[in-house]
C-alpha cells in the first residue's frame, strides 16, 4: 500500500478538525519549496536566496523596509531582475516571522 493509500484510508476516521491540521501541515510543506527562493546548507549559513545567487531574502527586504525602491535593489544587485523581487516578495509573505528574524540577528551582529 503507497502512502497515498494509506491517507486516503485513513481521511474517513480524521475528525474534521484533523483534517483542517493535517491540510496546513500540506500547505506548510508545499511553502517550503516555493519558486525563485532556495536553501543551500553551507551557502548564506542556509537562510532562503534568490535561486543562483547569494542575495538573502532577507537582504532585500531589510533594505525595502528601509526605504530601497524596487529599481534601486535592481540597480544594486544587477544579477537579479522584478521577478526574483516578486518572489522574494512573496516568499516573506509566507515566511514572514522566519525572514523578520533574520534580520533582527544581522542587526544584533553589527
Amino acid at each position: 500500500m503507497t502512502t497515498l493509500e494509506r491517507v486516503r484510508a485513513l481521511l474517513p476516521e480524521m475528525t474534521y478538525h484533523e483534517k483542517l491540521h493535517l491540510l496546513g501541515q500540506i500547505a506548510q510543506e508545499l511553502n517550503a519549496t516555493e519558486p525563485g527562493i532556495e536553501s543551500t546548507p553551507g551557502v548564506c549559513g542556509g537562510v532562503p536566496c534568490i535561486e543562483g545567487s547569494r542575495i538573502p531574502v532577507w537582504v532585500l527586504v531589510g533594505y525595502k523596509n528601509l526605504g530601497a525602491s524596487e529599481a534601486e535593489l535592481l540597480q544594486a544587485y544587477p544579477t537579479i531582475d522584478a521577478e526574483n523581487l516578486s518572489h522574494a516578495w512573496a516568499y516573506y509573505r509566507t515566511h514572514k516571522k522566519e525572514i523578520d528574524e533574520q534580520i533582527a540577528e544581522n542587526e544584533a551582529d553589527d
